[in-house]
C-alpha cells in the first residue's frame, strides 16, 4: 500500500516503553517529527532520547502522568503536534482524550468517540454486536445490580462463570467463579482491581468456555467506509489472562472457521463505522472450533501487531497514519509464512510469575530476529508500569520453522539485573502441545508449578570469575573492570571454592574444572547475575555469617524456630489490609495484598498466631520486606 501522511508533520506519542520506540521508528522513516512524553520515572528512558523532542508530563504514577489528559494535550500544544498517537494501554481507548483532541483540532490516531464509547464498554459492545449478527457468549451486564441480584442472575446462567470489568482490558480484574459461594469474594477483588486500573468497577458476567482458544482478527477502517481484515492471530497461550506468545496465522484452524472469524470481525467494525486499527477478539472452543464467540473489540493497536506485520509485509503504524490523514484503504495483501512473538516479562515464573524490578546490567538482543524492546543496558525497570520489557519475533515459511527460530532467538537474548521469563518461553516453544498446535488458554497452568532452574557449570564458573575479579580489583571498581575476562599475568582468575546461594536459598558450588562461558555481572548489592541459553540467575556469594547460619540450621533441624514474619514477595504498594492489629489468624490467612506492575498478590500468615502489622494501606514496600509479624507466644 502507498501511505499518504501529507497533513501530518509532527506526532506526539502519548505512551512509553517499546511501543513508543516502535512508533518513533516509523515516524522517523516517514520523515515525521516525533514528540515523546515522559514521567519522572522515565526521564532517562530510551524512547525519550530517540524522539525529536520530549516533554515531562508528571510524577511516576500513571494516573498523574501517562493517564493525565490535560498534561498530554498541553504537551501537544506546546510542541505544535498536529496528531497524537496513543499506542496501546494508558489513554489509547480514552473517550476523554479523543474528545479533547477534537476540541483542540488535533488528530487522534484512532477511532471516533462513538466507536470508543460503544466498544470501550464490554457490556454495551456485547449487546451492540449481537444486534449485528456477531455471536456472543451467554451472560449479562451487572451494572445497577447489587450482589444478591447478581447472584440470582448468575445462578440462572450456571457455573463456571467469568467475572470481568466492563472497562479496560488485558485480563486485569478477571476472576473465574466456579460456584455461587465464590461469587462475592470474586466480585470484591475484581471491583478493587478495576477501580485502581480503570476508575470504573462495573462488571460483566459470562459463561466460561471450558477449553477456550483466544483468536483475534486485525481490522482496519477508513473515513471512506472501507473496512478490511488483515488476518487472524492466535493469542491462546496466556497466564493470568495476560498473553505470553502470539502467532499469525492461528494454528490448525479450518479455512471455513477462519472466514467466519474474518467476516464477524468486519461486521463488528462496520457496525460502528470504524476508522483506524482495531482488533476484534473471539473465544473459540478448542474441542468444537465451529463455536466462536465475540469477547470484545480493542479500539487500538495491539501488543502483538508485529506478527501481522511480518506475514503481510505492512507497517501497521504507517497504515494508521495513512488512515488518520484521510487516506483510502486498499485490499489486504496475501498472508505469507508464519510469525510468532514472545513477550519478555520482568518476572519470575518459578515464583508464580511475580514481577521483578531493578537496573538492567546488560541487555543483548539476538541477531536475525525482530526485537521490540523497552529497555537497554542501564535502563531502570520500576514497579510503576507493565512488566513487559521486550518482544522477540521470528518468521518462517511455516509454523514449525517459526517456532524453532523463535526458540533459537530467545536462547541468544541476554538480560542481566532483573529476572525474566525467557527460559520459560523457551520451554513453552518446545512443549509438545504447543509444537502440535493443541492449544487452549489453560495450557500454561498444566506446566505449573515450575521447578527452579539449575545453574550450569559454565554459569557457576562465570559467577566465580566475577567474584575473583572483585577480589582482585576491589568491590568499588566500576562495571567495566568487573566485566573483564579475569586474565592476569601468568594465570587466569581462580574459580575454585566459590559458593553461592540461589534466590530460593539453595547452595551451589563452582567447579574448578569448569571454564567460564556465560554472561555474568555483579549488581550493587554484591549479587552476581549470570545468563546462558536463556537461563538467568541471581547468585549471592555465601558469606561467613550465612555459612554459619546454615551450619547451625543443619545441626538443629528440629529446633522449632520458624520465620515469624510475612514478607513481600515483590516490590509494590499495599492496596489492601485484610487484618487488624492484634487479630488472631491461622496459617495461610491473607494479611495484606500488594500490587505492582498491574498484578495483585496476597501475603499469607506463616503460621497460627497474633498479628502485629508493620505496614499500612498505601505504603510502598521492597521485595522481602516484612509486612506483618505473627507471634506464636500470644496465641493462647
Amino acid at each position: 500500500m502507498k501511505f499518504d501522511t501529507v497533513n501530518i508533520d509532527t506526532v506526539l506519542v502519548a505512551n512509553r516503553g517499546e511501543i513508543a520506540r516502535r512508533i518513533i521508528r516509523t515516524l522517523r522513516e516517514l520523515g515525521i517529527r516525533s514528540v515523546a512524553v515522559y514521567s519522572d520515572a522515565d526521564a532517562l528512558a530510551p524512547h525519550v532520547r530517540e524522539a525529536d523532542d520530549s516533554v515531562r508530563i508528571g510524577p511516576p504514577a500513571a494516573t498523574e502522568s501517562y493517564l493525565n489528559v490535560d498534561a498530554i494535550m498541553a504537551a501537544a500544544q506546546q510542541t505544535g503536534a498536529q496528531a497524537i498517537h496513543p499506542g496501546y494501554g494508558f489513554l489509547s481507548e480514552s473517550v476523554a482524550l479523543a474528545t479533547a483532541c477534537t476540541a483542540a483540532g488535533v488528530i487522534f490516531i484512532g477511532p471516533d468517540v462513538r466507536a470508543l464509547e460503544i466498544m470501550g464498554d464490554k457490556a454495551r459492545a456485547r449487546d451492540h454486536v449481537a444486534r449485528h449478527g456477531v455471536p456472543v457468549v451467554p451472560g449479562f451486564d451487572a451494572a445497577g445490580l447489587d450482589d444478591a441480584q447478581i447472584r440470582e442472575r448468575a445462578d440462572g446462567i450456571g457455573y463456571p462463570l467469568l467475572v470481568k470489568p466492563s472497562a479496560g482490558g488485558g485480563g486485569k480484574g478477571m476472576e473465574v467463579v466456579r460456584s455461587g459461594e465464590e461469587l462475592a469474594s470474586a466480585l470484591a477483588t475484581a471491583r478493587r482491581v478495576a477501580t485502581a486500573a480503570f476508575g470504573d468497577d462495573s462488571m460483566v458476567l459470562e459463561r466460561l468456555v471450558q477449553r477456550p482458544r483466544h483468536i483475534e482478527v486485525q481490522v482496519f477502517g477508513d473515513a471512506h467506509g472501507n473496512v478490511i481484515a488483515l488476518g487472524e492471530r492466535e493469542c491462546t497461550l496466556q497466564r493470568r489472562h495476560q498473553k505470553v506468545i502470539e502467532e499469525a496465522p492461528a494454528a490448525n484452524l479450518p479455512d471455513a472457521v477462519r472466514q467466519r472469524l474474518l467476516d464477524a470481525a468486519v461486521a463488528a467494525a462496520r457496525s460502528v463505522e470504524y476508522i483506524g486499527a482495531g482488533t476484534v477478539e473471539f473465544l473459540v472452543e478448542a474441542d468444537a472450533v465451529d463455536d466462536i464467540f465475540f469477547i470484545e473489540m480493542n479500539t487500538r493497536l495491539q501488543v502483538e501487531h508485529p506478527v501481522t506485520e511480518m506475514v503481510t509485509g505492512l507497517d501497521l503504524v504507517a497504515l494508521q497514519l495513512h488512515v488518520a490523514a484521510g487516506g483510502t484503504l486498499e485490499q489486504p495483501p496475501v498472508v505469507r509464512g508464519h510469525a510468532i512473538e514472545a513477550r519478555v516479562y520482568a518476572e519470575s515464573p518459578e515464583r508464580g510469575f511475580l514481577p521483578s524490578t531493578g537496573r538492567v546490567l546488560l541487555f543483548e538482543a539476538p541477531e536475525g530476529a525482530r526485537v521490540d524492546a523497552a529497555v537497554e543496558t542501564g535502563s531502570e525497570v520500576s514497579g510503576f508500569y507493565d512488566p513487559m520489557i521486550a518482544k522477540v519475533i521470528a518468521h518462517g515459511p511455516d509454523r514449525a520453522s517459526a517456532l524453532r527460530r523463535l526458540d533459537a532467538a530467545l536462547a541468544r537474548t541476554v538480560v542481566l539485573g532483573v529476572e525474566t521469563n525467557i527460559a520459560f518461553l523457551r520451554a513453552l516453544c518446545r512443549h509438545e502441545r504447543v509444537v502440535s498446535g493443541d492449544l487452549d488458554t489453560a495450557l500454561i497452568e498444566t506446566m505449573l508449578p515450575l521447578a527452579p532452574a539449575e545453574p550450569t557449570d559454565r554459569m557457576l564458573a562465570s559467577a566465580a570469575a566475577v567474584q575473583a575479579r572483585v577480589a582482585a580489583v576491589g568491590s568499588s571498581a566500576g562495571p567495566i573492570w568487573q566485566s573483564l575476562s579475569g586474565w592476569r599475568l601468568g594465570a587466569a582468575a581462580s574459580v575454585a571454592d566459590a559458593e553461592f546461594l540461589t534466590d530460593d536459598d539453595r547452595l551451589v558450588t563452582a567447579s574448578a574444572e569448569a571454564a567460564p562461558g556465560a554472561a555474568a555481572l555483579r549488581d550493587a548489592d554484591g549479587a552476581v547475575w549470570v545468563s546462558e541459553q536463556g537461563i538467568t540467575m541471581r547468585l549471592r556469594p555465601l558469606t561467613r555469617r550465612a555459612r554459619l547460619h546454615r551450619a547451625l540450621a543443619e545441626r538443629m533441624p528440629d529446633s522449632g524456630l520458624r520465620e515469624p514474619e510475612g514478607r513481600a514477595p515483590m516490590p509494590g504498594s499495599i492496596v489492601a489490609v485484610h487484618v487488624a492489629e492484634g487479630d488472631s489468624v491461622r496459617a495461610g490467612d491473607p494479611l495484606v495484598s500488594i500490587e505492582a506492575m498491574k498484578m495483585e498478590h496476597p501475603v499469607l500468615a506463616p503460621h497460627d498466631g497474633i498479628v502485629h502489622l508493620m505496614v499500612a494501606l498505601g505504603d510502598q514496600v521492597r521485595r522481602d520486606q516484612a509486612v506483618a509479624r505473627v507471634s506464636e507466644q500470644e496465641t493462647a
